[in-house]
This record gives C-alpha cells, sequence and structure tokens, in this order.
C-alpha cells in the first residue's frame, strides 16, 4: 500500500487485508511504502502488524516501486490506502495469478462506481480517453487504465524496470507488461467512495496530462509517423495540384501558387515529423523502451547514416538545380521581371527539395550519434 498521510483509513485497509490472507489461509505480508507521511500513519501500520518502509523519492510511483522491490512474496497485490477498495475481496486476483496471469488490472467500471466515488469528469471524459488511447497505440484490452489495484507477479514486473515516479506509473505498468508481451488480465472491481477528510493527492489537469505525455513518448508511431504521413500526403495532393496550373476547384474559386507553398510547406512539416518518428523508435528500442516495430525493423536496419545521406544528397541536388535554373532565367531577363507564374513554381519546389535535403542530411547525423554505442 504506497502511503502518503492516511492516517484516517489506513488502521481499516490494513484490517480487511489481514482477513484475506487470513479466510484465504495464505503466507503474506502487509507492507507500507510510506512516503513521508507527517500524521503517524507509520506508527499506525507498525501498530495494526504491517510491514513499513519509508521511500524517500516522492511520487505514486516512485513509493510502489520501493514497495515492490521489498515485497518478499511471489505474487504481489497493490492498493491505495484510502478504503476506496476492498482488500477482503481479492480472491478474484489471486484465481488469475494462480492461474498464469502476469499482471490483473482491476475495472472498476465493470465491478461498479459508488455514487461520489470518482468525479464525473475522470469517469466519463479522462479514463474513458485515456484509457481508449491506450487501447489504440498499443492494443490492450483493458478497460480502466488507472484502476489503483492490481496484482501481478513480482519478478515479471521488475524485470520491466519501470522508471516514471508520479501518477503515470499506472499506465507504464501496463504499458510495458504488453510491450514485453506479459500476460494482462482484467478483473471487476468495486470502487467505493474513499473514507478520507482532506482532498485526494491526485490533480486532475496536472496528472492527466502526465498519463497522456506518457502514452505518446511510449507510442513513437502515433506520436510522429502516422501523423507525419498524414501530413506529407496532404502538402503532396496539394502541390501536385496546383503545379501544372491554377484550377478552379468550385466555380469562382481558383488554386494559385500560393496554395503550392502552402502543400510544399506541409511535406516539409510531415518529413520532419516521419524523421522524428523513426529516430524515436530507432532510440527507444535501443535503451530497450519499447520492442522494434515489426513492420518498420527491415527498414530500420536498411536506414543507415550512409543511406540517409545519399537521399539527402539527391534531394538536395535536385533544389540547387532548379534554383540554378531559376538564376540563369533572372540573368536572361537582366536581372529584372520574371514570368511570375512559372518561376514562382520552380522556385518553391526547388527551396523544398533543398531544405527538405538539408533536414534528412542533419537527421542522419543525429541518428548517428544516437547509435554511438558504450564498452
Amino acid at each position: 500500500m504506497p502511503c502518503l498521510n492516511e492516517a484516517e483509513t489506513l488502521a481499516a485497509c490494513i484490517a480487511k487485508a489481514q482477513a484475506f490472507l487470513r479466510n484465504s489461509g495464505i503466507a503474506g505480508e502487509i507492507l507500507v511504502a510510506d512516503n513521508g507521511s507527517s500524521d503517524g500513519s507509520p506508527a499506525i501500520a507498525r501498530a495494526q502488524g504491517a510491514r513499513v518502509i519509508d521511500v524517500e523519492a516522492r511520487g505514486y510511483g516512485a513509493a510502489l516501486i520501493g514497495g515492490i522491490e521489498a515485497a518478499s512474496g511471489r505474487f504481489v497485490i497493490m492498493g491505495d490506502a484510502d478504503d476506496s477498495y476492498d482488500f477482503s475481496d481479492l480472491g478474484a486476483f489471486l484465481a488469475e495469478l494462480r492461474g498464469g496471469a502476469d499482471l490483473v488490472v482491476g475495472n472498476r467500471f465493470r465491478g461498479g462506481i459508488a455514487p461520489g466515488a470518482m468525479p464525473l469528469s475522470h469517469r466519463y471524459l479522462g479514463n474513458p480517453v485515456l484509457s481508449g488511447l491506450g487501447r489504440l497505440f498499443f492494443g490492450i484490452g483493458c478497460g480502466d487504465f488507472h484502476c489503483g489495484l492490481r496484482g501481478f507477479s513480482r519478478a515479471a514486473i521488475l524485470a520491466l524496470d519501470l522508471r516514471t515516479t508520479g501518477m503515470e506509473f499506472a499506465s507504464e505498468m501496463l504499458v510495458r507488461a504488453a510491450l514485453a508481451g506479459l500476460t494482462i488480465r482484467e478483473v471487476p472491481t468495486r470502487l467505493r467512495k474513499d473514507g478520507r477528510s482532506r482532498p485526494p493527492h491526485l490533480r486532475t489537469w496536472r496528472d492527466g496530462w502526465r498519463h497522456l505525455r506518457f502514452l505518446l513518448l511510449f507510442s513513437p508511431r502515433w506520436l510522429f509517423v502516422y501523423g507525419g504521413i498524414g501530413i506529407m500526403a496532404a502538402g503532396l495532393v496539394l502541390a501536385l495540384l496546383v503545379l501544372p496550373g491554377s484550377p478552379e476547384i468550385v466555380p469562382g474559386v481558383f488554386l494559385d501558387i500560393h496554395t503550392l507553398l502552402v502543400g510544399c510547406m506541409a511535406m516539409l512539416v510531415g518529413l520532419q515529423s516521419l524523421t522524428f518518428g523513426l529516430l524515436a523508435s530507432q532510440f527507444a528500442h535501443a535503451q530497450g523502451l519499447i520492442p522494434a516495430p515489426p513492420r518498420l525493423a527491415p527498414f530500420l536496419g536498411w536506414w543507415t547514416l550512409e543511406r540517409m545521406l545519399q537521399v539527402a544528397g539527391a534531394a538536395f541536388l535536385i533544389g540547387l538545380l532548379g534554383f540554378l535554373a531559376t538564376f540563369y532565367l533572372w540573368t536572361r531577363a537582366h536581372f529584372g521581371a520574371l514570368e511570375y507564374r512559372f518561376t514562382m513554381r520552380l522556385l518553391i519546389v526547388s527551396l523544398t527539395f533543398i531544405v527538405g535535403g538539408i533536414q534528412l542530411g542533419l537527421s542522419a547525423f543525429l541518428a548517428g550519434i544516437m547509435q554511438i554505442r558504450h564498452r
């Protein structure tokens, strides 16, 4: 149980956990990971027969990591010490763990949420949206990403090398477990209104953003690649539409060079996003944070520093030739007025190739730096 000033409810939580161990005939311990309580919570826990460890690093995730590392059992069940979960009713978690699950997550939406137990913004907006993004990004079949009542194999979770220290620890545990191929199951869990008189530690917008940030950072495909491809494709369509001339898309509405400029800028933004995605995927895989994307793995192996520089050099050369052609036309006009529509089209496309080539070249060297290995 992670604990930070839970004197009002800690004794009741420990008593319920003791009842579960006793009634189930389980040899187990109750461990309280105290995160700097100033209300006497550690003394209450010890008086109730629990083992208390002090975790100096502050944060929900830090307290849980400290508790998991200190636990001595084969299986660990974690839960908040605010009396919102019933620690006397953990049979479903134990059954799934004994049945081979590596991680068992409670689902409060299936088990029932008592009136006043969860803010409406969490129940109908925050949790469904973040859980939906988690399922979309990582293919995890869990309906409640942020349930604080979970059971797991201690060895399996420690092997994940979890790193976050805040409330986003709940998302990291699920995401890293799924990426590592662990067996994840879900059981209905009832959520009651907590027994505290003080406000909760959870901060809706701050901690919601931390969860969203984590989901995005651990999914370079959705953060960079898919969006980059979409922006590049949209820009290419716009550029090809107006490159030959000025089409009339609806009566009286024409697209011209300005639309070509927008399309080319969109292609550059998309190219940068796509390049970031490839670099982020390589780096995250090298750091052991995510497995190599199966569809991108062959491409990432082929896409070396030298090949990136070759593509970058070719793009830069094409752009430079176009730019020189534009300059030549200007000399032919004795540095005077030019035919606007043709010259500007050639110049915009040429500069797009030049800037794109420079972007790729710089990204190639950045990739080379990121691939340097230490002995």
